[in-house]
């Protein structure tokens, strides 16, 4: 369903290392908005939702809820480190057309929730 380069694993692996609770998990998302249709979303989550999908690539444990899933099937989570920023990023097979920030996407069916970038 989705997969992470190995880039993100190891940021990922970093990021996690620094957390309290073990159970911590890398929670992605999408959601309505954005200045392409949806928009998408990662923050650390210690809960299982029912309906979850877990993704485990060398001990870092993603989750995706039911709706989300949709939207992400053969996605890809990198990990980009550039002198003017960075950070992770989505590659999605998916989306027709993506905002040029990058944080939302369109996949063919989502035009009537865009919203201007601001």
């Amino acid at each position: 369903m989705i997969t992470l380069t190995d880039t993100a694993t190891r940021e990922l692996q970093r990021l996690l290392a620094d957390q309290e609770d073990t159970n911590v998990t890398l929670r992605v998302f999408v959601s309505p908005g954005g200045c392409s249709g949806m928009s998408y979303g990662m923050a650390f989550d210690d809960e299982q939702q029912e309906g979850d999908q877990v993704i485990e690539h060398d001990g870092v444990r993603v989750r995706v809820d039911e709706m989300s899933a949709m939207y992400l099937g053969g996605s890809e989570i990198d990990f980009v480190n550039q002198l003017m920023g960075g950070g992770f990023t989505i590659h999605n097979p998916k989306a027709v057309r993506s905002c040029a920030c990058g944080h939302s996407f369109d996949t063919g069916e989502d035009s009537a929730t865009a919203r201007t970038c601001s």
